[in-house]
């Protein structure tokens, strides 16, 4: 039996007498006291839908998780979350910062008519140019397009270092059907942010539908090749992005990250993407031989650390991997450093346990080492 879809079945384990499917998830109702459930749903099986699993959780819709007051992470129910936010903005409805930890959760959740009355409301208490941001992006996911233009414009003069108001105009003037105004756009975008990867995938986007494929490129290319852009690795992170994700244009995502990569040998990101396409092609030496020189970069950077330490644990050179965690335990990064933590004690534990399976081995038999 194979479960699959959007529905859970909930049953006695007694249902199943031929072994409980192994995509199976097994729950235990119980009511508020501690009880079990209604006799009928102990008794057999019985169809349920995904809130109704919620429910017999505990939650009130779907589980989402925040962190408690000490920071540590807890699971609520959606319902009760946006609830108790609700409640905490229309106490104070002069603190616009509730009202922002609201609609953030809101426009998270696809609540846009409701983060569009609360953005509403804060913009006319005097909200910022983000705020201003945010409500246009919420009018335009309800595809009110003349409402979203007038306030992304305004988001736009407010914002004029942002590049996403324009990025967001773009969009709409796609929905429009004004190609021009989508092209000016997008490239106003790039203007404010030249290293912007985002802006550079748009535009390739927008030139795919206008020339194709590889016409897109020779246009993207040709932008890139600008004075003003001479020197920066993002429209080549852009281009990676397309080819990456599939085995057989893998290749293509290498070679367009290894051009970023001699615009830009110490961009972190271009160091990322390049490293993570060369571990999906299974290419262990390549990553060493590229990130060994930037160790100084890992410090601040934990996404390039684990992209390292990965390569080097893999091919088993423990001696590096040592040296490499007692570095990274020195930054002061904190998501580096606890990585390095996390990290050091895993190989303790792995390296006790091949002790353990060496004397295991010595006292009466061959030993069985698992790497």
């Amino acid at each position: 039996m194979s479960l699959t879809g959007g529905a859970a079945i909930l049953a006695p384990i007694t249902a199943f007498p031929n072994g409980v499917p192994s995509n199976a998830l097994v729950l235990i109702p119980l009511n508020a006291s501690g009880t079990p459930m209604e006799k009928k749903i102990t008794e057999g099986p019985v169809a349920l839908q995904v809130e109704e699993v919620w429910k017999l959780l505990g939650f009130n819709g779907p589980a989402v998780q925040v962190q408690d007051d000490q920071g540590r992470p807890i699971a609520i129910g959606l319902e009760d979350l946006l609830g108790g936010l609700e409640k905490h903005w229309n106490e104070n409805n002069d603190d616009l910062n509730r009202g922002r930890i609201f609609t953030q959760e809101l426009i998270k959740h696809g609540r846009h008519a409701k983060a569009e009355q609360v953005l509403s409301k804060i913009v006319a208490l005097g909200g910022d140019g983000e705020d201003w941001l945010a409500l246009g992006v919420t009018q335009l996911a309800q595809e009110k397009l003349d409402k979203a233009e007038g306030t992304l414009k305004g988001a736009q003069n407010l914002l004029k270092e942002n590049p996403l108001p324009s990025l967001h105009l773009a969009k709409l003037y796609n929905s429009k059907k004004e190609s021009e105004k989508e092209r000016e756009s997008a490239e106003r975008a790039l203007s404010i942010e030249p290293n912007s990867v985002d802006a550079w995938a748009y535009l390739t986007n927008y030139y795919k539908q206008q020339l194709g494929e590889e016409g897109a490129i020779v246009k993207i290319e040709e932008l890139a090749s600008a004075p003003l852009h001479a020197k920066s690795a993002a429209a080549y992170v852009a281009l990676q992005g397309f080819y990456g994700g599939e085995e057989a244009t893998r290749e293509k995502a290498i070679g367009f990250a290894k051009k970023g990569l001699e615009r830009a040998p110490a961009d972190p990101l271009v160091l990322l993407v390049l490293s993570a396409l060369y571990g999906q092609s299974g290419k262990l030496d390549e990553i060493i031989k590229l990130l060994a020189p930037h160790e100084a970069l890992m410090q601040r950077d934990v996404r390039l650390a684990h992209n390292y330490f990965e390569a080097l644990f893999q091919s088993r050179d423990m001696q590096k991997v040592t040296a490499l965690l007692n570095k990274l335990a020195t930054s002061p990064n904190k998501d580096v450093k606890q990585f390095a933590i996390e990290r050091s004690r895993a190989i303790s534990q792995m390296l006790a346990q091949q002790q353990q399976a060496l004397a295991a081995g010595a006292a009466g038999g061959a030993p069985q080492i698992k790497l």
